[in-house]
């Protein structure tokens, strides 16, 4: 019963950390950006990423060592939907993380650099984009624990 419980609590702050630095990444994106706000979103990102990483893999091990065992969350559809929708999640990431890298090696090359504000536009409501998607993973985790299916 601890193991689940310490689980379930390791999982639940990471996706806590995940939404908090997914967010604080779109309010930095609201304004034009300079070399220090530019390696700030960079480590802001990787925070994120980590996040993303230790939810899965807290999850992960609530699946093997939770409570409710594998045979329930594989016998349920939704559990299929939250896990997709983490991994486009995760692929809607990549291009924000790739913006964020181009613009520090442009920074290390021109101190003067700024990026474009239609990058920073595009980078910021994919952002906004990857927020409203993360916001059905309660949606699905709520229902599925509840034993509640698409079928």
């Amino acid at each position: 019963m601890m193991t689940d419980a310490l689980l379930s609590y390791v999982h639940f702050s990471a996706i806590f950390i995940l939404f908090a630095f997914l967010t604080v990444e779109a309010m930095v994106l609201r304004n034009p950006l300079d070399a220090s706000v530019i390696a700030l979103i960079t480590r802001i990102d990787i925070w994120y990423v980590g996040a993303g990483i230790l939810s899965l893999v807290s999850g992960s091990l609530r699946l093997i060592w939770g409570a409710k065992g594998a045979a329930f969350y594989a016998a349920n559809p939704l559990f299929y939907v939250k896990l997709g929708v983490f991994v486009v999640l995760g692929i809607l990431s990549i291009r924000p993380t790739l913006q964020f890298m181009r613009w520090s090696k442009s920074i290390k090359a021109d101190a003067t650099f700024k990026p474009p504000d239609a990058e920073r536009a595009r980078a910021r409501w994919l952002v906004m984009f990857e927020l409203h998607i993360a916001a059905l993973l309660p949606l699905f985790a709520v229902l599925m624990a509840r034993g509640i299916s698409l079928t």
